[in-house]
């Protein structure tokens, strides 16, 4: 994976000059926290305010709650949020399975046991390719999807052939807060090796994407380096319910860098 643009792995943790930071210590708030056995490992999530339940995923490899946060402020007031920190990530143990697409939609099915209704997922890059799994595996459990930076690909597109200590230093502040809270740090090599050997094999085609019939709005910034414009076009092309919206001059965390443009499509989506 070209890693020379620092952009693709600006997260929540200050280095870049428009990060957000809330009140609320996302991602690690005993106060919100809970846990999900899902047989090989507990999920972690955090709960806030109430009424329709919209499920936040966060990135990957350099994902997080915290990421989200901003998202999380401007949902609670007016929808039960559940921010799930996906396996491997934040306080959510590794397990002993692949962290692929599927076992994370299964893990997120798991977390979503209690809630009854139809749920809105919005997600983020890693998030928002559990979330087309997710409607694929549960179409009724489904009510939206909110995709941001989730295109399709090539295999061998996404290819990451650095080592973990390597990767690492692209983020350093991000490492340094999950190492201080993550159940099993002796294992994040582990875990590395076993997520970016997922990810070199990935591949989305349409022929996956056209099975998805819950309403979508496909959310990216023009300039995404992980799901470059003419591949997030080809997703909206092919989910039958699809609408999309693209973020002039921005990267892959396009809501990092014009959150006002994102939140108003955010918002418009919701509100249909």
């Amino acid at each position: 994976m070209n890693t020379s643009n620092s952009e693709l792995y600006l997260r929540y943790f200050g280095q870049h000059k428009n990060s957000y930071t809330s009140s609320i210590p996302y991602g690690n708030n005993a106060q919100a926290g809970q846990y999900k056995n899902v047989g090989d490992a507990k999920i972690y999530y955090e709960i806030y305010g109430s009424g329709a339940p919209v499920v936040v995923l966060h990135g990957g490899l350099v994902g997080s709650i915290a990421e989200m946060g901003e998202f999380i402020d401007n949902l609670s007031p007016n929808y039960q949020v559940i921010a799930i920190s996906t396996r491997g990530h934040g306080k959510s143990e590794i397990g002993s399975k692949t962290p692929s697409y599927k076992q994370k939609s299964e893990d997120v099915n798991s977390v979503l046991e209690q809630i009854k209704e139809p749920v809105i997922i919005l997600g983020f890059s890693d998030g928002a390719y559990t979330a087309y799994q997710f409607a694929l595996d549960y179409p009724n459990k489904i009510k939206k999807i909110i995709a941001i930076g989730a295109s399709t690909c090539e295999k061998g597109f996404h290819q990451f052939d650095n080592s973990f200590d390597e990767f690492s230093k692209l983020d350093s502040h991000y490492w340094q807060q999950q190492i201080a809270i993550r159940p099993e740090p002796e294992r994040i090599q582990e875990w590395y090796q076993q997520a970016t050997h997922y990810f070199n094999q990935l591949e989305i085609k349409e022929d996956y994407l056209k099975n998805i019939k819950a309403p979508t709005l496909i959310l990216a910034g023009e300039k995404d380096q992980n799901a470059p414009l003419d591949t997030i076009i080809s997703a909206y092309k092919a989910i039958p319910n699809a609408q999309l919206a693209i973020v002039a001059n921005a990267p892959h965390p396009v809501f990092q860098i014009n959150f006002p443009a994102v939140w108003s499509n955010i918002k418009n989506f919701l509100e249909e």
